[in-house]
Parts: C-alpha cells; structure tokens; sequence
C-alpha cells in the first residue's frame, strides 16, 4: 500500500507521512531532564504526534545503551 496521511494512533514513517518528530523537540533540553531524573510533559493539542514523539524518544534512548 502507498504512503498515506495517518490520522489514528502512532505514526509509521515508512507507511505514513510525517515529519520526525526528533526534529519537532529541542533534544537537548529534554535529554538533559531525562539525564537528571526531572518530570516534562508535552503539552500539546490533539492528534499532533504526543505517542508518536514518545516512541520515537524511546528508541532513540534504548538505541544509545542509557
């Protein structure tokens, strides 16, 4: 099936059109507050990538050994 714009749940790149959502966050700010054991929250409107931003984090974490 062809790429296609998702708009229910996680986000897939290779199935759906996105942007990354790494790109979307200031890494390093959040990083540094990962790496300090402090609480953030992603405080956004609906449907604008919150699950998707997280798994996208999560792999880059687990990818990187921390």
């Amino acid at each position: 099936m062809p790429r296609h714009f998702n708009t229910t749940g996680p986000v897939h790149p290779e199935d759906h059109y996105c942007i990354d959502p790494m790109t979307r966050l200031d890494w390093e700010e959040v990083h540094a507050l990962i790496d300090a054991k402090k609480f953030f929250v992603l405080h956004v409107p609906r449907q604008t990538g919150k699950t998707t931003t997280l798994l996208a984090m999560a792999d880059v974490l687990n990818q990187s050994g921390n």
